[in-house]
């Protein structure tokens, strides 16, 4: 059998929108577009890797994929030049809107694709206010918890940002971005910090006091080992798990 392969919203004109939107999955993507990820590492990274995720999934499911949202609520990297943060209300009441007018169009299945981790909270808020008001149930992907199956495929010590498996994700999608040679291990405080089940809120900033904020570069891992082979490995596992995911759903 044939599947139709999915599309941008923006690719579109308006009445072929309106011919898919009620019977597609809408997908939204989550992706910071001027965020720091370190001196090797384009700002653009998270907005890059959304694209690239939503991308595979096109080409599996007959989603539709909206805009990216690009823009978020991202307090951790407010100290580096170029980039951009909404506080969390103003994030909240942008995605409120954009799901709001997809359901005014007919969109009755929407799920978003988070590429952010501060992001989850407002996010979490902003599905669950849909469902309460709305009655639509919105199901959430978040960077986090995908790809774990490939997390083996890393020699760092420990990452988090801007680290070897998303550097190895942004050489598989766009290696003329990454400048390898700038790269650095940047570990902070986090391998003296205790691995508890409580999750410590973060502001990265270049002070040795400062406990886990504690960051030279904006990186927190070892991008150095990052390699195009294991980025399309993590790539292709996350999008796996994406598409199998919107199935499960009745995608």
């Amino acid at each position: 059998m044939t599947v139709t392969p999915g599309a941008w919203i923006e690719d579109l004109t308006w009445p072929e929108v309106a011919a898919r939107i009620e019977h597609a999955t809408v997908l939204i993507p989550i992706g910071a577009r001027a965020k720091e990820h370190g001196p090797h590492l384009p700002m653009q990274t998270d907005y890059l890797v959304a694209r690239a995720l939503c991308d595979g999934v096109a080409k599996e499911l007959p989603v539709l994929v909206a805009p990216v949202v690009d823009f978020g609520y991202y307090p951790a990297f407010v100290g580096y030049p170029g980039s951009q943060h909404l506080r969390p209300e103003t994030f909240a009441a942008v995605l409120h809107d954009i799901i709001d007018g997809l359901i005014r169009h007919k969109a009755r299945r929407i799920a978003i694709v988070n590429t952010g981790v501060s992001t989850e909270g407002p996010v979490t808020v902003v599905v669950r206010e849909t469902l309460e008001k709305k009655g639509v149930r919105i199901p959430v992907a978040n960077i986090r918890v995908l790809g774990s199956a490939s997390r083996g495929l890393m020699r760092q010590k420990l990452g988090g940002h801007a680290d070897e498996m998303e550097t190895s994700v942004v050489m598989a999608i766009a290696p003329e971005r990454v400048h390898l040679d700038r790269a650095v291990e940047d570990y902070g405080n986090m391998l003296n910090e205790p691995n508890t089940v409580f999750y410590v809120p973060a502001i990265f900033r270049d002070n040795p006091a400062a406990g886990p904020d504690h960051s030279v570069s904006g990186v927190r891992g070892d991008p150095r080992a990052a390699t195009a082979e294991k980025g399309r490995s993590v790539l292709a596992t996350m999008v796996g798990e994406l598409v199998a995911g919107l199935r499960a759903l009745g995608t």
